[in-house]
């Protein structure tokens, strides 16, 4: 698996990387050197969301020892805003005549899954869901059932990026909080919004344990718009063993009490949050299991990521990951040790 996300996940360790910070209610990607991963002719021509997803993605097929990557499955909320806006706002400056169609083209959801295919020779299914608060969460359904199916193995990912303009757009829809905010005090501002986050994360997934695992996904539902009663019932049914809790809480005191419901449903189980280190946006829960197979595989929590809590657990062997999307769109994974 790799991350790139607004911490430094991408390379080195990330228990001793200290926590990167800012009061600027939005996080943006810690960007490594992409020489190493892709062309430079092809490099300048590719807005960052593109080398972000990429790069991700070529990280983790480089790490995984796998040779032949078998469907390619990625989740977007947004997919690449940058080129979006841009040929959004050529068409009004040419008046509809002489555009440009590499922006066009580059911002369809699906170029971060034509780039890696191309760069890999993949060939086979290859698929981007784009379903809000789910987008990760479908692909890694449809990747469970391709492996089910007798997939060798799949490239499963998100990827999302955030713009000066989309960040001011849902400011004005009061997504995002209205007073500077540092992330290291997210918890402690329970005021409507979030701060705002983006990144890329990728697994390579197989049906069967191999000798490099990290995790094990052992558990997953999603509910869409669910009555409280059944959430409540389905988190207690899911941490059954748990000795960790993950949760997406982000400082938003209009949803805040779906997870302190959890304080009630899982005494004795530590809680910890993970917003504060990728920021709110619809594919945060991809940074959430990437960072409790970290914890799993490493055994470790890094503790420096954390400085809001006073007990953070020396070890876990199962992790319950509960994340929602603004009150509709909510996930819970179970990770286990291999």
């Amino acid at each position: 698996m790799a991350a790139i996300s607004p911490q430094t996940t991408f390379q080195g360790d990330i228990f001793s990387a200290p926590l990167v910070h800012t009061d600027k209610n939005l996080l943006a990607c810690v960007e490594p050197d992409y020489k190493p991963f892709i062309p430079a002719n092809s490099l300048r021509r590719m807005t960052r969301v593109l080398k972000i997803g990429l790069t991700t993605a070529l990280q983790c097929i480089n790490g995984s020892g796998v040779e032949t990557i078998g469907p390619i499955v990625t989740g977007t909320g947004k997919g690449s805003l940058q080129d979006t806006e841009k040929f959004i706002r050529e068409i009004e400056q040419y008046k509809e005549t002489a555009l440009n169609p590499t922006p066009f083209i580059q911002s369809t959801y699906n170029s971060v899954n034509g780039l890696i295919a191309l760069q890999v020779k993949g060939t086979a299914y290859n698929n981007t869901f784009v379903h809000r608060g789910f987008s990760f969460e479908n692909a890694l359904l449809d990747s469970m059932m391709l492996l089910a199916e007798g997939a060798p193995n799949t490239l499963t990912g998100a990827f999302e990026e955030i713009t000066a303009e989309h960040f001011y757009i849902k400011s004005r829809i009061g997504f995002w909080k209205d007073a500077p905010t540092d992330n290291r005090a997210l918890y402690e501002t329970l005021t409507p919004g979030s701060i705002a986050g983006e990144g890329a994360t990728f697994f390579l997934l197989t049906g069967t344990p191999a000798p490099n695992s990290k995790a094990a996904l052992t558990g997953f539902k999603m509910l869409y718009k669910p009555a409280e009663a059944k959430l409540a019932a389905a988190l207690a049914e899911m941490a059954a063993g748990a000795d960790l809790v993950l949760t997406g809480r982000n400082g938003d005191s209009r949803y805040e009490h779906y997870y302190q419901q959890l304080d009630t449903l899982l005494p004795g189980i530590p809680q910890l949050p993970f917003k504060h280190l990728c920021g709110e946006h619809d594919t945060a829960g991809a940074f959430g299991m990437w960072l409790g197979a970290q914890i799993l595989h490493a055994q470790q929590v890094p503790a420096q990521w954390f400085p809001m809590l006073k007990d953070i657990p020396a070890t876990a062997g199962k992790i319950l990951l509960y994340n929602h999307f603004y009150g509709e769109q909510h996930a819970i994974m179970v990770l286990e040790r291999v």
